[in-house]
């Protein structure tokens, strides 16, 4: 069974489409990463499959069961989102919303249970935020924010998490906090990690499959060295790209190539 597997989807902005005949599978267990450039609709793609935006035509299935049939409960259930930008309006302490995410596993009355909290301390252990736990949201750095709406998504039991550029904004130590977690995760959980990111190289690092858009379609999906190769870098991203092996564990490693070293043309 897959994971989530997406048919000819489509979307629209107005009059501007978004996602363009769009198709993708997700095998159970898989760290699958988007990649591509600004506008490819990286983001929008993860909004439709967290069933956030309706798509204006095609299928999707999550689990083996169409996207449709799920509630929007029994939806949270299953898949859990991270979402890019952390809203902090509200001064919630950390245990308050971690605990946020059993709300798909609670009875009629909403009412947690001891279990219900033992697996919200296990969750925030397990992202390294327990000892925040009667702090504000907005009292904590963007690196821990987004370490406690990730224990958040813990806290779900998801089957697949859902992540929108989980890393952005945040430093290398950060950045490599935040995707060893969601490996560490996926591994020992079984989870399935759909994310996107611009950061080409961390996608290489962690990503079992990649899926590089541009403009609302698929150029290609496959293994890391597979998607990403210097031409067709250049043909999404307009620019100089150079592709090596990395030394550790021989994925591509891609580097900026600046003017001042791109041979001049005659």
């Amino acid at each position: 069974m897959k994971a989530v597997s997406a048919s000819e989807i489509r979307l629209w902005y107005g009059e501007k489409p978004i996602l363009k005949e769009l198709s993708i599978t997700v095998d159970q267990g898989d760290f699958f990463v988007l990649i591509g450039p600004n506008g490819a609709g990286k983001t929008s793609l993860i909004n439709v499959l967290a069933g956030l935006v309706k798509p204006g035509a095609g299928e999707i299935v999550i689990l083996g069961k169409s996207l449709q049939a799920y509630s929007r409960k029994a939806l949270s259930a299953v898949v859990a989102v991270v979402p890019q930008q952390v809203p902090i309006d509200f001064p919630f302490t950390v245990a308050d919303t971690v605990l946020m995410g059993r709300a798909p596993h609670l009875g009629l009355l909403g009412i947690e249970q001891e279990r219900d909290f033992e697996i919200a301390r296990e969750a925030m252990a397990f992202t390294d935020v327990k000892h925040l736990a009667r702090r504000r949201l907005d009292q904590l750095s963007g690196g821990e924010r987004q370490r406690v709406i990730i224990a958040k998504a813990i806290c779900q039991q998801p089957k697949i998490i859902l992540l929108d550029e989980p890393t952005a904004s945040l430093d290398p130590a950060h950045q490599m906090r935040i995707m060893d977690l969601m490996e560490r995760f996926r591994r020992e959980r079984q989870i399935t990690v759909v994310m996107t990111s611009h950061d080409l190289n961390l996608a290489a690092l962690y990503g079992d499959r990649l899926l590089l858009m541009k403009e609302g379609t698929v150029v290609q999906e496959g293994p890391p060295h597979e998607v990403l190769t210097t031409h067709r870098l250049k043909e999404c991203y307009g620019c100089d790209l150079a592709v090596d092996a990395n030394p550790l564990g021989g994925v591509p490693r891609i580097t900026p190539v600046p003017e001042k070293f791109r041979p001049h043309q005659p």
